[in-house]
């Protein structure tokens, strides 16, 4: 939809859902508010609402975004949709005081948003109208949209906030997590129990519609903690990365060799991985690992492992040394299925199958 601040602003087709919705429940409310309106008009308005209402959350993500962005975090997007908007920051801030501001950011803009609104509700627009009315609606939403996302679970960003609060006293960010998580999963819970209670201990009958919405918000909450805790895992076991400890070792073979001869070499000489190599021992290609399982054997003595091999970018030749976030970085920024390990002087050191780093991260 635009690139404000540079950032690519996207509209799932979700959000349709929701600004029907809107449409449909605002648009009696309004014209019993205005009986001068006529039914297309009240509804006309409704949608009009539920178009400012998104655009007060885009600012809030935005104020995520453009303060992540001047910490020097990369932003990939924003995502408006059906529970409200997402911004997808590429990193995590460096320190527990940043993580707090970014976090904080939307929240704060949004009750300023609607502060403003109250003001101009005031003194502005007091007279009655179309105006007042929508004026009203905004800033009382803009007023829920704030004080919720201050609660204290992830992934709201009250819980960003408490996790930057765990990692600040624990110096463990890891630890921030998991308390945020599990602080949604507890305000998910008290989201569908609160209205249970809260009927049954007034005396009221109990309207299992009226937790519809309850329960969609839990669910989100709830599956968002859920993903915290599983990133938790993962970034856990990331300094269990190392590139030297999960090394093939590795034989050199020109291009020419029979893939039945490089196997039989490899196997004597127990390497796991295949390089291929110029006539002068310089390293020009990888074997590919896949390709040689899916050669049957009755084929291999007449199949080379020039065929079967990827030629050597810069990218996909790391220093052997590497180990965690650096190593997963150099991996994500030029995705394959093996890298070439090289010293800092050159040599060959093995090769990286992406199958083997995968493996520390199984089961989680």
């Amino acid at each position: 939809m635009g690139r404000p601040f540079g950032i690519p602003v996207y509209v799932s087709w979700t959000w349709f859902i929701i600004a029907a919705f809107i449409t449909m429940m605002f648009g009696s409310r309004f014209r019993q508010m205005l009986p001068e309106l006529d039914g297309f008009a009240s509804y006309a308005m409704a949608f009009l609402f539920a178009v400012l209402l998104y655009v007060s959350v885009l600012l809030h993500e935005l104020a995520h975004s453009v303060l992540a962005k001047s910490f020097g975090l990369p932003v990939r997007r924003i995502t408006l949709y059906l529970l409200g908007g997402v911004s997808e920051i590429e990193k995590e801030p460096p320190t527990p005081g940043k993580e707090f501001m970014v976090a904080a950011a939307g929240p704060v803009l949004s009750l300023g948003l609607a502060g403003l609104g109250l003001a101009g509700d005031v003194y502005l627009v007091n007279g009655g109208g179309i105006a007042e009315v929508l004026v009203w609606q905004l800033w009382v939403s803009n007023l829920i949209v704030g004080v919720f996302n201050l609660l204290p679970g992830l992934p709201l960003d009250g819980g960003r906030m408490l996790r930057a609060g765990v990692w600040r006293l624990t110096r463990d960010p890891g630890s921030g997590t998991v308390v945020a998580a599990w602080g949604g999963r507890v305000l998910a819970v008290l989201l569908v129990a609160g209205p249970i209670a809260m009927a049954l201990t007034g005396g009221e009958q109990f309207d299992p519609t009226d937790l519809l919405w309850p329960v969609v918000l839990a669910s989100f909450i709830w599956m968002g903690a859920t993903q915290s805790l599983r990133v938790a895992r993962i970034r856990a076991r990331i300094p269990q990365v190392n590139a030297r400890a999960l090394a093939r070792r590795a034989i050199p073979v020109t291009a020419e060799t029979p893939l039945s001869e490089a196997l039989r070499q490899a196997t004597e000489r127990r390497a796991g991985a295949l390089v291929v190599v110029d006539h002068e021992g310089a390293p020009v290609a990888i074997v590919n690992e896949a390709a040689v399982q899916a050669t049957p054997e009755h084929r291999r003595p007449w199949v080379t492992v020039g065929t079967l091999s990827k030629a050597l970018e810069e990218s996909t030749v790391l220093q052997a040394d590497l180990a965690g976030e650096p190593l997963i970085d150099a991996m994500r920024q030029a995705p394959a299925g093996e890298y070439l390990l090289v010293e800092r002087g050159g040599e060959i050191y093995g090769v990286l199958a992406t199958s083997d780093v995968n493996r520390v991260f199984s089961g989680v």
